[in-house]
């Protein structure tokens, strides 16, 4: 769970000016590295939008949605036809948190949730990388490509979707 909050949080930290980003969409590129270093590397899009509401979309290695709002993350995962419904605080709101990320050098920044630190880089304007350390002491780097902010995005793309068949596990 706390995963996928930090996902979050990672993907809304997309843009230097972080007070005026509204939303964002982009493709990404995560890895995920073990103290044996060994990588796991996913790829999918991402889309967010204020107040609380965030879609990764994960294509390879596996296809898995993950839907974010202010109360619920649901996870459809279509390969083994199972749907994860998780409850998370309600005045956890991820668009706020940025107003406390720091900016450390040109196109450098960092913030700090719970007991991670997010270390945030920049390329004109827009996001490049997001870097931090997960709760499994696994270093994670989120790379975006196509990012677009403040683009209007239908909030109907947040509300999850999935098969009637499929197992609903509620957590």
């Amino acid at each position: 769970m706390k995963y996928i909050l930090s996902l979050l949080l990672s993907s809304t930290l997309s843009f230097a000016s972080f007070d005026e980003l509204h939303s964002f969409d982009a493709d990404f590129t995560q890895s995920v590295t073990d103290d044996k270093n060994k990588s796991l590397v996913y790829s999918g899009h991402i889309s967010a939008s204020k107040p609380q509401n965030a879609l990764w979309s994960y294509f390879k290695p596996v296809n898995k949605n993950v839907y974010i709002n202010k109360f619920n993350v649901v996870i459809v995962e279509p390969e083994i036809e199972q749907v994860i419904i998780k409850k998370i605080d309600s005045n956890f709101d991820f668009f706020n948190m940025l107003q406390n990320t720091k900016k450390i050098q040109k196109n450098l920044y960092e913030t700090n949730y719970k007991e991670s630190k997010f270390i945030i880089t920049t390329k004109n304007d827009l996001i490049e990388s997001i870097s931090y350390i997960d709760e499994f002491e696994n270093s994670v780097k989120i790379v975006f490509k196509n990012q677009k902010q403040n683009k209007e995005i239908d909030l109907e793309l947040f509300n999850p979707k999935y098969p009637v068949e499929f197992d609903i596990i509620r957590d």
